[in-house]
């Protein structure tokens, strides 16, 4: 019964149920002068205080206001202009693709006092009684000139843009190809953001529910039905500032860490970026990574740098051309349309880290892997599951003064654990897990908590339901581990785990939460998960001094 997979598949049969989510599922343009709308972006997502931000805007009002501010644990209005010479501007069709190429319309320097962080950009235009805001976002980094600070926030800009819809395509579905409806592998960071990607309202669903469903009832997906009835991206609860590192910033800011702000794509840019700091931190859904990002965390890594990931989801790499404008992902039929495939590039194949073009594993980069865990808390995957982590090694220090205990889980009352996990192959001795080492995975990595998590969605045959995961996930990883798909393979596929890792490897160390929603932990105050959070920002960030610094 499956209607839709993560990567968007449609079978003829679920069609006509599943048409009103094929139909204007993507925020964009209206092209019509009549319409009132106000859109926004800047050709970069971050910069140094001293730089020129030039903030291309298209809108059919005569005149619109804009205000910026630090949307840090309190948001700080920073600059506010009102009755601007609005101007419409001609928007491509394949804008998704090739990019908006407006022209600026306004420009301004960033002050020298501008904090590190994310900031809030929001455009307003009025006609009559009529009014419409949206929102964009940018971060600015630390001046070169300013000592640095310990922490640095690597922000997903990767997995921002590859489910950023606005136009008509991202790497999930679209408005290209032969029919119209296939997703693209090609996306421009020359557009704005879908709404909801910069801000949300109070109270926005996520894709993990806050309740688990009652036994009987039919599959929900809250957050796509919300964003569906209020005009915004179906895909915000799955990526961008709003839904992952603005709770994270807050958070840090309210606890008295000091960070830097950065994004992948920077990463990319300055290989020896994360050199500079003692701690890099990732969060939310950070699924999406160029080689070279890679890269520079695995060297950093072996120079004595210091990871937390409290993120998950580690799966695809993609490639960045024209400067980091334009991102390629080929995703699940890269063996067979990337360009790059059978040639001396092949490793740069945009698919999966573990498929055999690639070949190189999740697990040597972040200690675990996205093939290896997945789904969890999300419609029929693992729904009334845990959602936390089972504590297997209390001792460690990442549960100091936590209170937790061999058996007890963590972070199930903020409902960490979800939607998407990372995980490995695992063994258990005497109760402990350990790395069974057939998915890349160090023996050394300690496994410190874990969950379970599924690549299938179960069918429970409720008349009328409608799935949206399925099975072709499971399919795709046991096509890509195994080589083919049988009915073992697939069974083996469809299990997964998300897991709580610690890692010394070269100089260095890499602690890992490998779940999307441990910011939820930060936001609702699960005194447990804040805790385990702080233990390991003062150990890798030497804070009192707890660590060794990075030489």
């Amino acid at each position: 019964m499956t209607a839709r997979s993560k990567h968007g598949a449609i079978t003829p049969r679920t069609r006509a149920r599943a048409r009103h989510i094929l139909d204007h599922y993507y925020i964009g343009p209206a092209r019509d002068q009549d319409v009132l709308e106000i859109w926004g972006y800047t050709p970069k997502m971050s910069y140094f205080p001293g730089e020129q931000v030039d903030l291309c805007v298209s809108t059919t009002a005569a005149e619109w206001d804009l205000e910026i501010g630090r949307d840090g644990s309190d948001y700080v209005a920073c600059l506010e202009e009102s009755g601007l010479e609005g101007q419409h501007q001609d928007t491509p069709e394949d804008c998704s693709v090739t990019g908006c190429g407006w022209r600026p319309s306004y420009s301004f320097v960033i002050p020298q006092d501008w904090r590190p962080g994310g900031y809030l950009v929001t455009l307003r235009a009025r006609s009559g009684e009529d009014q419409v805001e949206e929102h964009h976002v940018f971060l600015v980094r630390q001046s070169p000139e300013t000592e640095k600070v310990a922490f640095v926030l690597v922000c997903a800009s990767s997995t921002w843009l590859a489910y950023n819809c606005w136009g008509g395509s991202n790497h999930y579905e679209g408005i290209t190809g032969e029919n119209g409806d296939a997703f693209s592998p090609v996306l421009s960071t020359q557009r704005p953001w879908s709404r909801g990607f910069c801000k949300l309202p109070e109270g926005a669903p996520r894709a993990v529910p806050e309740h688990q469903p009652r036994p009987g009832d039919m599959v929900r997906y809250p957050y796509m039905e919300w964003a569906y009835s209020y005009g915004y991206s179906k895909k915000y609860a799955s990526a961008g500032w709003a839904s992952y590192e603005r709770y994270f910033a807050r958070w840090a800011d309210q606890e008295g860490y000091a960070f830097d702000f950065v994004t992948q794509h920077d990463l990319h840019g300055d290989p020896d970026l994360l050199k500079r700091y003692r701690c890099a931190v990732f969060v939310g859904h950070d699924e999406y990574w160029s080689a070279a990002m890679r890269d520079a965390v695995d060297e950093y890594v072996r120079g004595g740098g210091r990871v937390a990931r409290f993120g998950g989801n580690f799966l695809w790499q993609v490639r960045l051309e024209d400067e980091g404008r334009r991102q390629v992902c080929y995703k699940y039929e890269a063996s067979q349309r990337d360009p790059v495939v059978g040639t001396a590039d092949a490793r740069l194949t945009t698919g999966a880290w573990e498929s055999p073009e690639v070949n190189r594993p999740g697990a040597l980069t972040f200690g675990v892997n996205g093939l290896r865990g997945i789904y969890a808390e999300l419609g029929n995957c693992a729904g009334n599951g845990a959602a936390g982590f089972t504590v297997y090694r209390p001792e460690h220090w990442a549960f100091a003064g936590t209170g937790l205990g061999y058996g007890d889980v963590l972070g199930a009352s903020s409902r960490i654990f979800g939607y998407e996990v990372d995980g490995l192959d695992y063994r258990f001795v005497d109760g402990l897990p350990f790395p069974a080492g057939t998915d890349g995975a160090a023996q050394e990595i300690e496994i410190l908590a874990m969950g379970l998590a599924t690549n299938v969605e179960s069918d429970r045959a409720v008349w009328g339901e409608t799935l949206y995961i399925g099975a072709s996930d499971a399919e795709f990883r046991a096509k890509t581990l195994s080589g083919e798909i049988t009915p073992e393979t697939l069974a083996t596929s469809s299990r997964g785990s998300g897991m709580m890792v610690f890692w010394r490897t070269g100089l260095g160390e890499v602690f890992a939460s490998a779940t999307c929603e441990w910011v939820m932990g930060l936001h609702r105050k699960d005194l447990q998960v804040e805790q385990v959070t702080r233990n390991v920002l003062d150990r890798f960030g030497d804070v009192g001094g707890t660590g060794a610094n990075v030489a």
